[in-house]
């Protein structure tokens, strides 16, 4: 059986780096850090585009050049403009639910109703697991 594979939005990202999870999310997102772990290269751009201190910004850099980041294809594309076209949504967030859904992969972020009517998305809030 296949191990499932997650995409961090960056908001989860940020705050498992700032360490501001509780205790079970810190344990789930150390076991997907720990393998290669999958981002959007919209959470690229988010997070490396955040004026951050040299040293922090020197660690976003290092995760970012461990992370497999999911670049944008044509059916990301199309499946962005599907999004878009039928929900109420934020770019950033249609291309993050269309990269998940192209690659079948769970979405791990703290704004799950930013995605909750996209059909066949899956999310988990590592605020609440």
């Amino acid at each position: 059986m296949e191990r499932q594979q997650y995409l961090i939005d960056t908001n989860a990202l940020i705050d498992y780096l700032g360490k501001r999870l509780p205790d079970n999310g810190m344990d789930f997102m150390n076991t997907i850090i720990d393998a290669v772990p999958n981002v959007s290269v919209i959470t690229k751009i988010e997070v490396l585009g955040f004026n951050a201190p040299d040293k922090h910004y020197q660690l976003l850099v290092q995760f970012m050049n461990d992370a497999s980041v999911l670049e944008l294809s044509n059916k990301v594309v199309e499946e962005s403009i599907n999004i878009r076209k039928n929900h109420k949504i934020k770019l950033p967030d249609a291309i993050i639910a269309a990269t998940a859904l192209v690659n079948n992969l769970v979405v791990i972020s703290r704004n799950v109703s930013d995605f909750k009517n996209i059909k066949n998305l899956q999310l988990i809030d590592p605020h609440n697991l």
